[in-house]
Formats: C-alpha cells, sequence, structure tokens
C-alpha cells in the first residue's frame, strides 16, 4: 500500500478540515511540501512525482484563497474541489501518456520493465481506475452538497473515493502477477 504514501496530504486534509477547511488546506500543503522535499532528497525524481507536485500546487492555492477569502464557498465546496483536482490531475496523466501511478510503481519496480507496454498498460488502467473514482466521487460530494445532507453522507463518499481505487490496484496488481506467472 505504498501508493497511498501520496495521498497523506489529502487525507490530513479531510481531516483538519473537519475542525476549519483553511487550517485543513495549510496543514496538507505543509505535509505536500515535507513530502516532495523528503522524496526529492532520497533521489526521487521530479518526474516520478506528479501527485505531489499537483498536491502542492493545489494546497497553496487553496490556502492562500482561503485566508484571503474565509467566507466564501470555498469551505462548502473545498472537498468537491479536492476531489474534482485529483481527478484532473489523474485524467491529465493518462492523456499525456505519464500515468500519476507509474511514478509511484517506479519506486518498487526493477528499472528493465519501465519502458515495457505491459508497465504502461498496467499503470493506464490503475491510474484510470484512480481517476474514474474521484470524477465519481466528485459529483457526488458536490450534490451531497447541494442536498445539504451531511457529513453523515460525505464523509463516506470521501472515503470510498479512495478505498475502492485502492483495494482495485492491489487486487488487479496480483491479479496482473498470478496471469504472468500462470503463462
Amino acid at each position: 500500500m505504498n501508493y497511498l504514501r501520496g495521498f497523506i496530504a489529502w487525507i490530513a486534509f479531510a481531516i483538519v478540515s473537519s475542525y476549519d477547511w483553511r487550517w485543513g488546506a495549510a496543514a496538507a500543503l505543509a505535509v505536500a511540501v515535507g513530502l516532495l522535499v523528503q522524496d526529492l532528497r532520497s533521489g526521487a525524481t521530479a518526474d516520478s512525482l506528479i501527485l505531489e507536485q499537483s498536491s502542492v500546487l493545489f494546497f497553496a492555492v487553496l490556502t492562500v484563497l482561503g485566508f484571503s477569502c474565509p467566507d466564501s464557498a470555498l469551505g462548502t465546496y473545498s472537498g468537491v474541489l479536492s476531489l474534482g483536482w485529483l481527478a484532473l490531475t489523474a485524467w491529465g496523466t493518462v492523456v499525456v501518456g505519464r500515468p500519476f501511478t507509474s511514478g509511484i510503481a517506479k519506486r518498487h519496480a526493477p528499472q528493465a520493465v519501465w519502458g515495457t507496454a505491459f508497465f504502461r498498460r498496467m499503470n493506464v488502467v490503475i491510474t484510470s481506475v484512480w481517476a474514474a473514482a474521484f470524477t465519481l466521487s466528485a459529483v457526488a460530494l458536490a450534490a451531497v452538497r447541494a442536498e445539504g445532507l451531511g457529513s453523515g453522507v460525505s464523509i463516506p463518499v470521501q472515503i470510498a473515493g479512495f478505498v475502492v481505487p485502492a483495494m482495485f490496484t492491489a487486487r488487479y496488481r496480483e491479479s496482473v502477477r498470478a496471469r504472468r506467472v500462470a503463462q
């Protein structure tokens, strides 16, 4: 589950935002910057840190907007915006042919497989599932917010947006490994 590391800032945002969305954004920004710096110092290349860079950008903008416009609707829709941003990031990386999960996978896969069609295809599938989950979760959360259904509904929607693709990723990787071994 090492791929969940890239989402630590988003998890921090979700937790702290339940108290105050502006401080949630600031906390997430601090976490995102810290993780990015740590990854760069450990030798990770910038092209393998797409999610981390995207997180820093999103939370930097949200923090500035949050503290400069504290009474805006951003607070109400910050969860929707965050899931929407993640969806745009994920879909964008698929469209440009550099799925964000590739960078994560490269930290654990042998360099010999990075350029293979198999590696690329596997990461397109996994990233597409994450992108679809973020998209559906953002839409569902927008509907929940518009209907005023509260945190009893919004929290499970947000959790599902991360748990479902995480479970898929784990199972898909195992399924692909089992098929390759069987061949």
